[in-house]
């Protein structure tokens, strides 16, 4: 009987013994899953199973997510004032855009004016003729060489003499009012006196293509003063926000534009009086 409850204690320890193993080997692997997931920089690798503090990865976790709200909240912000990195400063842009805008403008001008047929010869009076040769329309200065014989005198010399004809019929239908004639492989065209009516509709002409000139120079200032005024600093409450040059900067480029502005006027004025003058001594 006593030798039944030895082995029935020592089958009872054994158990035990197997139970205490299985669960400290379970603590154990529970504890080397833990670590492997776990950053290197906790420091826990080293640390018993119970006294690994579960809640602090996590916590981490939701510090780190709200950090990264914020940082996307300052740059909806900066995004909102118009603040945005890299924005481009436009001074650099603008005065250039607004003087080949106005540069093209007198351009436009002058070949208006060249086209008006004044008492005097001059070379680029028949630039504008569009002559009709083997089916297709090319400028005269592209088939012929004009030169000034003298102050009421045009020479017109084909490149090729055959198309002598067809120059000059189409000067002939120009609104030029010019009759040239045949003189061996060249054209000879006398610049008639322009009456007193001729004059006043051909000035009528030069006021109609300056105002226009003048115009272009116009819409070229306003186009250049909106663009400053979209970059410039804008208010919001009492901050000024939103800019990508500074204020003193927009009102120093508006000012160089005004100056630009009146100083082609003026010389649009200036082709526009010079033409009437020839016109009216001619």
């Amino acid at each position: 009987m006593a030798m039944r409850r030895s082995i029935s204690r020592a089958i009872s320890s054994s158990r035990q013994f197997s139970l205490l193993f299985r669960s400290s080997s379970l603590h154990s692997q529970q504890h080397n899953d833990l670590s492997h997931l776990l950053s290197p920089h906790f420091n826990l690798l080293n640390s018993t199973p119970n006294s690994i503090p579960i809640t602090f990865p996590f916590q981490h976790a939701r510090g780190f997510a709200k950090k990264r709200n914020t940082q996307t909240y300052d740059d909806d912000s900066d995004d909102e004032d118009g603040d945005a990195f890299g924005a481009v400063d436009i001074g650099a842009s603008v005065k250039p855009a607004a003087l080949s805008q106005m540069d093209a403008a007198l351009d436009a001008l002058s070949r208006e004016l060249t086209k008006l047929r004044t008492g005097r010869a001059s070379v680029g009076m028949l630039d504008h003729i569009i002559v009709l040769a083997n089916g297709m329309k090319i400028p005269l200065n592209g088939m012929a060489a004009v030169s000034v014989l003298d102050s009421k005198t045009l020479s017109i010399t084909p490149y090729d003499p055959a198309t002598i004809k067809e120059l000059e019929k189409a000067i002939v239908t120009s609104p030029l009012g010019l009759n040239p004639k045949v003189d061996g492989q060249r054209l000879i065209a006398a610049i008639p006196p322009l009456t007193k009516e001729h004059m006043q509709a051909v000035c009528k002409l030069v006021t109609k293509s300056s105002e226009d000139a003048k115009q272009s120079i116009r819409r070229a200032r306003q186009k250049a003063l909106d663009t400053i005024k979209k970059s410039a600093p804008k208010k919001k409450g009492k901050e000024k926000t939103g800019s990508s040059i500074s204020a003193d900067d927009a009102k120093k480029l508006e000012k160089e534009v005004e100056e630009m502005t009146k100083k082609y006027i003026k010389s649009a004025d200036d082709m526009s009086k010079a033409k009437e003058k020839e016109i009216t001594e001619s």
